[in-house]
């Protein structure tokens, strides 16, 4: 409720409530490779990746040039000469590049969805967000309760044994329902364009779960953290928007 309240309720809203839920989620991260012992910069990785988030929001709002974008890149650069002082790491590139990875796939995705809002005439409509993230929803409930009562037939059991595709036939028919009421009620796209975001979500959110499966199977736990009472982790509830932003983005600008 917090996160479609603060939607809804302003564009600055929005960016203190997803901002810090990209801070917890990165964090998340690296907490997780931490387990595996690799040594990411945890605070520095997540200022970056928090940094982005905030300029990319300012930049859409029209309140700093794109310019400023540039500063991104002295930043990460700094991870090397953090890492170059760190004398107890006996391997800084793989903390380097655990770092950076977690900017990637947690950061972007999230500053993307920033711009996924504004992609619609440059204003910033909650609309998609929201459709978006009750799309995504819909998808992984219908998928939960469809693959506990149907399940039988296994989706990819090296990752994830308890995956169906009867769960994700029946997660497909149920973000495709809702996916008919927010085309009817969330007129700022056409259908065609809800139906394709469906289909985008419907297939990048599950690989986005699956990918999370496998990066939580290499370090043998369940959960992603105890973030979310009933969620478990922030990963774990926002792993199939991570992987469905990017093509969401390229969606509505191309399209």
């Amino acid at each position: 409720m917090i996160i479609i309240g603060s939607l809804i309720y302003s564009e600055w809203a929005y960016f203190v409530v997803f901002g810090t839920i990209l801070g917890f989620t990165q964090m998340e991260f690296y907490k997780l490779s931490g387990l595996d012992g690799m040594l990411p910069l945890k605070s520095f990785g997540t200022f970056i990746g928090v940094m982005i988030f905030m300029l990319t929001f300012l930049e859409e709002m029209k309140l700093i040039p794109i310019q400023y974008y540039f500063l991104v890149f002295p930043l990460v650069s700094m991870i090397f000469f953090i890492k170059l002082y760190r004398k107890s790491d006996k391997k800084p590139f793989t903390g380097i590049a655990y770092t950076i990875l977690g900017i990637f796939y947690v950061a972007v995705p999230f500053s993307l969805l920033t711009v996924a809002a504004f992609a619609v005439d440059k204003t910033f409509h909650y609309e998609i967000i929201v459709g978006s993230l009750l799309i995504l929803w819909a998808s992984d409930s219908g998928a939960y309760f469809a693959g506990t009562r149907f399940g039988k037939t296994k989706l990819f059991e090296r990752v994830s044994p308890k995956k169906s595709w009867e769960g994700s036939l029946g997660g497909a028919f149920t973000a495709l329902a809702v996916t008919y009421l927010i085309s009817r009620h969330f007129l700022v796209l056409e259908p065609w364009q809800w139906f394709s975001i469906a289909a985008i979500i419907i297939i990048a959110g599950t690989y986005g779960d699956l990918i999370e499966s496998l990066f939580k199977r290499s370090i043998d736990i369940k959960d992603s953290g105890r973030g979310l009472p009933g969620h478990g982790g922030f990963m774990d509830r926002f792993d199939g928007l991570l992987l469905s932003t990017p093509f969401i983005v390229a969606f509505l600008k191309i399209f």
